[in-house]
């Protein structure tokens, strides 16, 4: 039994949030205030953190400045990564540039365009309000080129959705309240949207959710589907769901592990087993089964029932899909075993 911490997890912040901390102090440097060891950012909501700068450099026009990203309590890939911010004098306003580490945009969909580096909106406002109020308050141009650079960002990189969504070449530079909440679901919801966004834009037809990676695989090879196409659904069938209800894409797939999927099936619409279980009882009276009622595991469960099991929950979990989607869209799903083995299909051609 996992315990629950005694004390509340500590939340930590955003790339956005850094990269915007880092501009501040390297025009401290850039425009003659010098380096500060620490500055004061305000993020979207009117919080006012706090950020030390571990790094400093500067040349002919040009200065930069350095964060040790925090991201708290949550397992985030970017903790303890340097986001470093290099402004130099310019010309029409403030300009960004992707330096090393940092991703391209390659596919349309995301709310950054085509061939733009991979700055989200917020960020991109954030570091150009900074530019703006200290621009006035030190009476200099608030005409600045702004380079964000995450060393070691393109490995980094492998580990997100990025690869996926048509970043090439490093991360991106998130956030949207500039604070990262330990073990939200938020982000990951956030980039199944993205996802969808992008296979749309694109003129997908036909993408696919699945529960994990090994039922990803089996689903991809079965349809010979595209790395843009795979939604990385995990647990949150019901965000994937519900966004697809209101932006569809003609065909849709959903595969997993026969433990999830029966969850599914039974309505579940979060599939995490902290947060949804196998309704046993129900299962039995569902397929005429009364020892079903007396399992523990799925596993279980399929080892009694066997392919009249699977062929019911590949049936009434495409069934569960197609009532939260629009009339006319195409659902099959698939259900496999943990090695990968097809147990049944529904729906499919």
């Amino acid at each position: 039994m996992t315990r629950k911490p005694d004390t509340p997890l500590r939340r930590g912040w955003t790339t956005g949030a850094c990269a915007t901390a880092a501009t501040r102090a390297a025009l401290s440097l850039l425009w003659g205030e010098g380096k500060v060891r620490r500055v004061q950012i305000t993020l979207p909501r009117g919080e006012t953190p706090e950020f030390d700068i571990a790094h400093y450099a500067s040349g002919d026009g040009w200065a930069e400045a350095g964060v040790i990203k925090d991201a708290g309590d949550d397992p985030d890939v970017t903790h303890g990564a340097m986001i470093i911010a290099r402004v130099a004098r310019s010309e029409g306003g403030v300009v960004f540039r992707a330096g090393e580490g940092v991703g391209r945009v390659t596919m349309p969909g995301l709310p950054i365009p085509p061939g733009d580096p991979a700055i989200n909106p917020v960020p991109r406002q954030m570091m150009q309000h900074t530019v703006e109020d200290m621009a006035e308050r030190l009476s200099e141009s608030p005409d600045i080129e702004i380079t964000v650079s995450v060393p070691g960002g393109a490995a980094l990189a492998q580990k997100t959705w990025n690869p996926r969504l048509g970043i090439k070449g490093g991360l991106s530079i998130l956030g949207t309240t500039g604070i990262v909440r330990p073990f939200s679901c938020a982000a990951w919801i956030a980039s199944i949207h993205r996802g969808i966004d992008v296979a749309r834009e694109t003129g997908l037809t036909h993408v696919a959710g699945c529960t994990g990676a090994t039922s990803e695989k089996v689903v991809q090879g079965l349809y010979g589907l595209p790395d843009h196409a795979m939604l990385d659904m995990g647990d949150f069938a019901g965000g994937m769901l519900k966004y697809l209800a209101r932006h569809p894409v003609p065909r849709l797939t959903v595969g997993g592990g026969i433990g999830k999927m029966i969850k599914l099936a039974q309505g579940a619409r979060d599939l995490h087993s902290g947060r949804s279980q196998v309704d046993f009882p129900g299962l039995a009276e569902a397929l005429g089964l009364p020892d079903l009622k007396y399992m523990n595991t799925a596993l279980q469960a399929y080892d009694f029932a066997g392919e009249k099991l699977a062929n019911w929950v590949a049936r009434e979990s495409r069934e569960k899909v197609l009532a939260m989607l629009p009339e006319g869209v195409e659902v099959d799903t698939v259900v496999i075993d943990r090695a990968g083995t097809v147990l049944a299909r529904a729906g499919s051609a």
